[in-house]
């Protein structure tokens, strides 16, 4: 059994940051119950191109294999009932919207505690559910430029610059499903349920890493650096070979005296500038030089093959295409498939949770996505108990809008 096959979830999410910190507890075995709005046609994921037809995409199957999904209209006067009939049978509620739509939804466990005391609620917003900002809508994109990213990414002397993935998006998955877990786990040893409040912009600043503490403790900030070079240690950065583009990861004193040995230069070894790591931090502009040059006269497959056999850290620098060919991807069958009625063969990739050979699930091919509302009536049978008659009332009064 998946070690989260004793969980279960509903989820007001759309777009990416939700749904990714959801998928996460489905790869481990969660139910995973959508809450679709029927008055905007459900997650806007469905939408969004290219790869898409329909209600159906590739970006929304990426973000929602495995989960099911019911229609419900949570601003409709007859939800209410609905929903609190669903916090009974579940640990948690997640929601990514607004920071200032839980509560306007009946979100919150102030809300909900009186319907079930251990019931976790997890808001995962641009800002959090308080402060000047708590009324913004947020986006990765505007994440990366309020926490500083963008001006710490990018060539020397050129424009502000993003990351190539929605970083921030992804890490506020992955923060908001480890305070979901923590709130259950609290909940079920403490008989208490609390909320989660995660934003993007807090989780953006907490990634700042070290250079958070430099900036705040020294003002100090360090500059964009050619060919994405670290901002600290030397050689840390992308190489250009004869015929590609490798990285060099020298990262220890040990690596750095493997590769003057390597590319037969003692004599950078022995000179008192590149001595140390402050030294070859400081005398940067004297040595990349002579190593780029160096690296310049072969191929990335020469330099590999001499470079990782000497136990140095460096790896090619693949297009997308090429990493899902790489022979690591194909060892370890990171790229599974499953078949969608409307897309067709899928290929997707594999979780990076692996946490024993039993769990089959973890191992084998994915679930497709839902449909929109395609679990409606199954999910309040089965959690709620609701007869056919009573799903048909509601069905009529519109809280359910249009299912497909």
């Amino acid at each position: 059994m998946l070690p989260l096959a004793d969980v279960r979830i509903i989820s007001v999410e759309q777009f990416g940051a939700g749904p990714w910190a959801t998928l996460q507890l489905a790869d481990l075995g969660a139910e995973v119950i959508k809450i679709e709005d029927p008055s905007s046609k459900g997650d806007v994921g469905r939408y969004v191109p290219p790869f898409q037809e329909g209600e159906d995409s590739l970006f929304f199957e990426t973000f929602n294999r495995g989960k099911r999904s019911i229609s419900l209209d949570l601003r409709h006067p007859d939800s209410r009932d609905v929903l609190h009939d669903l916090v009974r049978a579940v640990d948690a509620v997640y929601s990514n919207l607004r920071g200032d739509q839980p509560a306007k939804l009946g979100l919150t466990y102030e809300q909900l505690r009186h319907v079930n005391p251990r019931i976790v609620c997890c808001s995962l917003s641009g800002f959090g559910m308080t402060g000047p900002r708590a009324a913004e809508g947020g986006y990765d994109y505007m994440m990366q430029g309020l926490a500083g990213w963008m001006s710490l990414t990018g060539d020397p002397g050129g424009p502000p610059t993003k990351s190539g993935l929605s970083l921030v998006d992804l890490s506020g998955g992955y923060a908001s499903a480890i305070a979901v877990l923590s709130g259950i786990w609290r909940a079920r040893r403490d008989g208490v349920g609390c909320d989660c409040d995660v934003s993007l912009f807090e989780t953006a600043l907490h990634e700042l890493m070290y250079i958070g503490p430099w900036a705040a403790t020294h003002g100090f900030v360090p500059p964009r650096r050619e060919n994405s070079a670290h901002p600290t240690i030397v050689p840390f950065q992308n190489f250009e070979a004869a015929d590609g583009w490798f990285v060099v990861a020298a990262a220890k004193q040990k690596f750095w005296e493997l590769l003057c040995h390597v590319i037969d230069r003692g004599d950078l070894a022995a000179d008192p500038r590149f001595a140390t790591m402050a030294g070859r931090n400081e005398h940067r502009d004297e040595l990349v030089p002579v190593l780029a040059a160096i690296f310049r006269t072969r191929p990335v497959a020469e330099w590999l093959e001499t470079l990782v056999g000497e136990g140095i850290p460096a790896a090619r620098v693949n297009s997308v295409e090429e990493a899902l060919e790489d022979p690591q991807t194909l060892a370890r069958e990171d790229v599974v498939e499953h078949e969608h009625p409307t897309l067709g063969r899928v290929r997707s990739i594999r979780t990076p949770l692996r946490l024993s050979e039993g769990d089959e699930r973890l191992e084998r091919s994915p679930e497709r996505g839902p449909f929109r509302g395609e679990h409606t009536e199954d999910v309040l049978a089965e959690l709620c108990g609701y007869t056919t008659e009573h799903l048909g009332d509601l069905a009529e009064r519109g809280v359910f809008g249009d299912i497909r």
